[in-house]
């Protein structure tokens, strides 16, 4: 097993689309960033990059190659599986939480656990995604901005061949 640990933070602006867990949400504001500045989704991906010792979501699509320019974060995070699974890991359980003071995100979130979910190849039960708020406290609080954290274990799949034992993905 391994764990790995995963922040990020955005601004909020006007002109944005509010993009969290791969899921639109309507706000009047959205989040600054060279991708769609998913916050969720990119501590998680630092997380897995984290578990698997790989460095972080900055080292692997850096803001500054236009190919990464409004990129879903989706499709980062699918890049990010595929890496730790070829390195024999996959997705055992993922524990996340978003610091927003607005908008309210609970209706939102079952949808975000099953995009989450589908793009990490594992059950939704194996995902649990949180909202909370600062009560006004901070750059969240004054809606400046949003956070994320992402906690991950990592397992790997194990059986055997011929008396061999092989990760099997």
């Amino acid at each position: 097993m391994r764990i790995g640990h995963g922040y990020d933070v955005h601004r909020l602006v006007e002109g944005r689309k509010l993009i969290l867990g791969g899921v639109e949400i309507p706000h009047t504001m959205g989040l600054l960033g060279h991708s769609d500045a998913d916050v969720l989704l990119h501590a998680i991906c630092d997380a897995i990059l984290g578990a698997i010792a790989a460095g972080d979501i900055g080292q692997h699509f850096p803001d500054s190659d236009p190919q990464f320019k409004g990129i879903s974060s989706l499709t980062l995070l699918q890049r990010v599986v595929e890496l730790a699974h070829s390195r024999g890991w996959v997705v055992g359980n993922l524990d996340t939480t978003i610091i927003a003071q607005q908008p309210k995100l609970a209706g939102y979130l079952p949808q975000m656990v099953d995009r989450i979910a589908r793009c990490c190849g594992v059950s939704p039960s194996q995902v649990n995604v949180k909202a909370t708020t600062t009560e006004k406290l901070g750059f969240e609080g004054q809606q400046e901005g949003i956070s994320a954290h992402a906690v991950v274990l990592l397992t790997t799949r194990i059986h055997r061949d011929e008396g061999k034992v092989i990760a099997q993905l």
